[in-house]
């Protein structure tokens, strides 16, 4: 009998998946859809650009099948699992499925050729996805801190979580995904991690997140963020569930004397006080590495943690601030104290030891990058991409 031909068909493994978005907003060709229930792709549309792959949180998104028919996206909207490799569609002599480890080691090397970068060779190793929508990890509210100023026109706030006897281990550049009960099912939302891997207080089981309270769109529009003011409302003692966590190359590197460049605003501050507090902790170990922090805000009232940030000391840290709405002052973004600091970026570039991190809103990505390019003094899109591919480069922006 002959064989049928067989294609690739790229699948959301809907057990994984904690409906974040994350995929749909990714997709430069719109091959992805959802409704209450799943996220799919469409297989008509798709052409396994593996754009989407990277950017996902829990690697639901890394799933593919060697198959004679495509499955429908209505068949998918009806899943609650993957289909096992005996039920794919097809003829009864097809081979089996693409084994999870080949494709998952294909959409990686893809990725490396341009995408999302691997971890630092000396990253410690990460858990992922220990806590899943159907089987949550449930927190409780340490300590809920205003972190902006009182007249501060955004509600920034430092939020605790004790995980109690549940292990939860995290690292600096992961994050978590905070569920909230629905009258019509759940919202869900991924927030960095806040904290070292020793939590917001050594000793204890716990984490801390950086959470902007939204009550406006990027067009000014009102509009009540679910996720954020459920948690800018949390008391200390209040109960919620959690995934995670989440992050597999977002991640600090852990030999001596590596050197990282943190550029950030708002609550993209979130991984580099992570990074930067574990760096404070082992200070007494004098294991060298400089840290250089480009930080941005309107005011220094909705800077978060402004105060801790003043009382580091210098021989730990070089934090440059940038202030776009000072009265009096002329504007100055994070691109505009890169350059001002050009030599010493300029030389901590050049160092195969520094690692350089990209966390905040889409909208800086590409001014930084004009400023590393001037910076640099060389072809910035190829030191890029080695810097990319040797785990030195990591951007997360939203």
């Amino acid at each position: 009998m002959q064989t049928a031909e067989l294609i690739r068909q790229h699948l959301i493994d809907p057990e994984i998946c904690i409906r974040c978005n994350t995929c749909e907003e990714t997709c430069p060709i719109d091959a992805i859809t959802h409704d209450s229930r799943n996220y799919v792709v469409k297989p008509e549309i798709c052409n396994n650009c593996n754009d989407c792959v990277a950017p996902c949180p829990t690697g639901a998104i890394d799933s593919w099948r060697s198959i004679a028919k495509p499955y429908s996206t209505a068949e998918q909207f009806a899943w609650d699992s993957l289909p096992a490799a005996a039920e794919d569609a097809g003829n009864e002599d097809r081979p089996g499925d693409i084994p999870e480890e080949v494709a998952s080691f294909a959409a990686a090397a893809s990725q490396a050729q341009g995408g999302t970068a691997p971890p630092p060779w000396s990253a410690a190793h990460p858990y992922v996805g220990l806590y899943s929508l159907a089987r949550p990890a449930i927190a409780t509210c340490a300590g809920n801190f205003r972190l902006t100023a009182a007249d501060a026109g955004s509600d920034i706030r430092h939020i605790v979580l004790d995980f109690g006897t549940t292990a939860f281990p995290v690292l600096e550049g992961q994050s978590l995904a905070v569920i909230v009960a629905l009258a019509g099912g759940q919202h869900v939302r991924m927030y960095s991690i806040a904290s070292p891997r020793n939590g917001e207080r050594p000793g204890y089981n716990n984490v801390s997140l950086t959470v902007k309270r939204v009550t406006e769109d990027r067009d000014g529009k009102p509009v009540r963020g679910i996720a954020s003011n459920f948690l800018c409302d949390l008391k200390k003692g209040d109960q919620l569930s959690v995934a995670g966590p989440f992050g597999s190359t977002f991640l600090m590197p852990n030999h001596p004397g590596a050197n990282l460049i943190m550029i950030c605003t708002g609550t993209g501050s979130a991984p580099m006080r992570a990074m930067t507090e574990r760096r404070r902790r082992r200070l007494a170990l004098k294991e060298g590495g400089e840290l250089m922090l480009f930080f941005g805000a309107r005011t220094p009232g909705e800077l978060p943690y402004f105060g801790p940030l003043m009382k580091l000391p210098v021989d730990l840290i070089d934090v440059q601030l940038a202030f776009s709405r000072v009265s009096g002052k002329a504007k100055e973004y994070v691109q505009d104290r890169m350059r001002a600091c050009g030599g010493k970026a300029a030389r901590l570039l050049a160092d195969e030891n520094t690692y350089v991190y990209l966390c905040g809103h889409k909208q800086m990505e590409q001014g930084v990058e004009a400023a590393f390019a001037e910076i640099c003094g060389v072809d910035w899109n190829a030191m890029k991409e080695r810097m990319r591919s040797a785990g030195r480069y990591h951007v997360e922006t939203y």
